[in-house]
């Protein structure tokens, strides 16, 4: 279990003060300007080197992330955009992050922008998040007080500035590129690539889009060194993590910990176990509501990080785990996400507006059992279709949970279709 000698986020639950002067007690903004003197090469190869890949659920390099921002201007300004946006359901870390321990994310902001040449940052936050903005423009307005930004940011000569900017509440705008469009005042819709941001992001110009999470530990790790950060973990999956364990724990929680660590060691030591004990466990959502669904004995050895899930036909995603227990509805659970994804698709990508909506509608045939058991197979089929043919990942995140569904709860299906059609429940069903 991790220390808390080694933990970022030391204000987490807001036990402390999240102030300034309260961030610089726990070691945060401490020698900023000497790590900006260092200059933007050395901290994007140390970033390189602490292995650190994005907390926003795709999981891309962050070094390697910044290493495409142009080395030289071409007179052109770059900018660097944090996506608080936050709306994958049941992913809940990067708020405590806005909420508790704001300085983090303004600091890592400030070091991540030059490190990129930008002279201006903006922070897109979730149109829910109300409590949230107030938190960080507090904090943000304080920094600008204090002379951590603003002119001649923290004592280091580079002019920064940073932009908070509250969303209306659409999923898409989580989609970097609909996130810039959303920022520019158009409609949140996912742009093509290329260009990808690097070659013509926000306005046109240079542009990186990080998490909250990916940001808010950049700081720490220019401080204590990229060694420390690659000693968590295993090999390409290294580093601290933000966990959140939501729905049959016996203590829902958003924690710190070190990656890799075994599903069942995280569900148990800081979830307080499955309500009704492991054995009553059904199913899992790693992390968040696109990735597909695992059971319990595709649980028993999984170990929670990139890799670890992609072996076990799932995805690591935000971290944050939808636990099920015996009670739960697997197939109604997934036609609630379909639904979900339905009503968030933009309708740019024909296979999107309409395959979210077919398949919603297959999936809620299925919950009541009024489907028949080729259905199963031709739903399958159709998420394939739409899986890897849209602009942007919506079109996957709406097929990946079916997929999981019909990967490992088909026999569920089939045993409620069948009840329905000679109205005698299975022993499977019966349980």
């Amino acid at each position: 279990m991790l220390s808390d000698s080694d933990r970022i986020f030391t204000n987490l639950y807001g036990m402390h003060d999240r102030t300034l002067a309260g961030a610089q007690m726990r070691g945060h903004w401490d020698g900023t300007a000497g790590i900006i003197e260092k200059g933007r090469d050395w901290i994007v190869g140390q970033m390189k080197a602490s292995g650190l890949r994005g907390r926003g659920g795709a999981g891309f390099p962050t070094g390697l992330k910044w290493s495409f921002m142009p080395k030289e201007s071409d007179g052109r300004p770059a900018y660097l955009v944090i996506n608080a946006d936050e709306s994958e359901p049941a992913t809940c870390k990067d708020r405590e992050i806005m909420r508790h321990d704001p300085h983090t994310l303004i600091e890592g902001a400030l070091l991540a922008s030059f490190a990129m040449g930008a002279h201006t940052a903006y922070i897109y936050i979730r149109g829910e998040y109300i409590r949230e903005r107030e938190a960080l423009q507090a904090a943000i307005d304080e920094a600008y007080d204090k002379g951590m930004i603003g002119r001649d940011a923290a004592g280091s000569g580079w002019d920064f500035d940073l932009f908070l900017h509250h969303g209306a509440g659409a999923y898409i705008c989580g989609e970097e590129t609909a996130l810039l469009e959303s920022l520019e005042g158009k409609k949140g819709m996912p742009r093509m690539k290329p260009p990808f941001p690097a070659g013509a992001g926000l306005y046109g110009c240079p542009t990186t889009v990080n998490n909250v999470e990916s940001i808010a530990v950049v700081p720490t790790i220019l401080r204590r060194g990229p060694e420390w950060f690659a000693g968590f973990g295993r090999p390409n999956n290294v580093g601290t993590k933000l966990y959140a364990l939501t729905g049959h724990v016996n203590n829902p929680c958003v924690f710190e910990d070190s990656m890799s660590v075994p599903v069942r060691e995280l569900i148990e030591k800081h979830g307080g176990g499955v309500r009704g004990g492991w054995k009553n466990l059904k199913a899992v959502i790693p992390g968040g509501a696109s990735c597909p669904i695992l059971p319990r004995d595709a649980l028993e050895d999984a170990i929670m990080d990139f890799d670890g899930m992609r072996e076990k036909q799932s995805s690591f995603g935000t971290g944050c785990m939808i636990v099920m227990d015996q009670d739960t509805d697997v197939v109604k659970a997934i036609w609630r996400l379909s639904s979900f994804f339905k009503h968030e698709s933009c309708g740019q990508c024909t296979p999107c507006r309409e395959g979210t909506g077919w398949m919603m509608r297959v999936m809620q045939r299925l919950m009541t059992g009024e489907a028949e058991i080729e259905e199963i197979d031709m739903l399958f089929e159709v998420t394939k279709q739409v899986e890897g043919h849209t602009i942007c990942a919506l079109g996957d995140a709406a097929a990946w949970p079916i997929q999981g569904l019909i990967r490992n709860f088909r026999d569920e299906i089939e045993d409620r279709i069948k009840a329905k059609k000679t109205g005698r429940v299975s022993a499977i069903a019966a349980e």
